[in-house]
């Protein structure tokens, strides 16, 4: 089985360390790995990942031509990456075009680092541009644990897109929302859109993890860690220890992704 993380972090090898170190300190969470792409590939050989998908975020528009241009050089047999948009960006469509020709096969929001919420207006260009050029994607959703309210991607927020782009493929992290998992089984649940498990299986009581996954289709559910702030080898262990069924588990292990990602 090929095991696909769909939600990693890493960065430059020039900052990686100065920017892991600098997060951690923000936010109180641990870091497993320093950050680079070689220690990444380290952690995936312990755990059985075979590829692992970085989720890169654009702070400002100013960013995401070269956090554009970083993330399609590290792609390899092993590494995708997505690329990342900002909605304040001027030449939206010109830039999504150009790097899904290049390779890349989504984008990373995160809207509370990018302030703004998922359902104003003023992004739907972007959500335009996506659909347009079948693009994914991959909100971070709920609480981030490094940054003060309020919080901008909330579960009933991301539904909102669903109503005004129903054909979007979209990803929302943390099964939905971090720490706002009554929120996902209302607004989330059922509808059309993958729930990634990055630091999610730690956070929620058993009973309500295997809950959502059941209600909502074991077959959108996508297994990731947010490396480097859970062991990859930890939770692929983790997800394997569920009580749920085992065609279940090699879905959500790999099987989803392949076809999301058409690798």
């Amino acid at each position: 089985m090929k095991i696909i993380d769909m939600h990693i972090h890493v960065f430059p090898d020039e900052i990686a360390e100065k920017t892991v170190t600098a997060l951690a300190e923000k936010s109180g969470v641990e870091a497993f790995l320093n950050g680079t792409v070689a220690d990444l590939k380290r952690s995936m050989d312990a755990a059985g990942i075979a590829v692992s998908v970085n989720q890169p975020v654009a702070t400002t528009p100013s960013q995401v031509v070269s956090i554009n241009n970083w993330a399609l050089g590290i792609q390899d047999e092993r590494i995708m990456s997505f690329g990342s948009m900002h909605p304040q960006y001027e030449r939206i469509d010109e830039e999504i075009r150009r790097i899904k020709g290049l390779g890349i096969r989504g984008v990373k929001l995160h809207p509370d680092y990018q302030r703004f919420h998922p359902d104003d207006e003023a992004a739907f260009p972007l959500y335009d541009a996506l659909v347009r050029h079948d693009m994914i994607a991959l909100f971070h959703a709920g609480v981030d644990i490094g940054l003060y309210p309020p919080v901008y991607g909330t579960p009933q927020r991301i539904a909102r897109v669903l109503d005004a782009f129903p054909s979007i493929t979209l990803v929302a992290a943390h099964l939905g929302g971090y720490d706002s998992w009554d929120e996902v089984e209302e607004y989330l649940v059922g509808r059309r859109v993958f729930l990634d498990t990055s630091y999610v299986i730690d956070y929620l009581e058993q009973a309500q993890l295997v809950r959502i996954m059941r209600e909502h289709g074991f077959d959108r559910i996508l297994f990731a860690t947010d490396s480097p702030w859970k062991p990859q080898d930890e939770e692929v262990k983790k997800m394997a220890a569920l009580p749920i069924p085992e065609k279940a588990k090699e879905d959500i292990l790999s099987g989803n992704a392949a076809r999301l990602l058409q690798r």
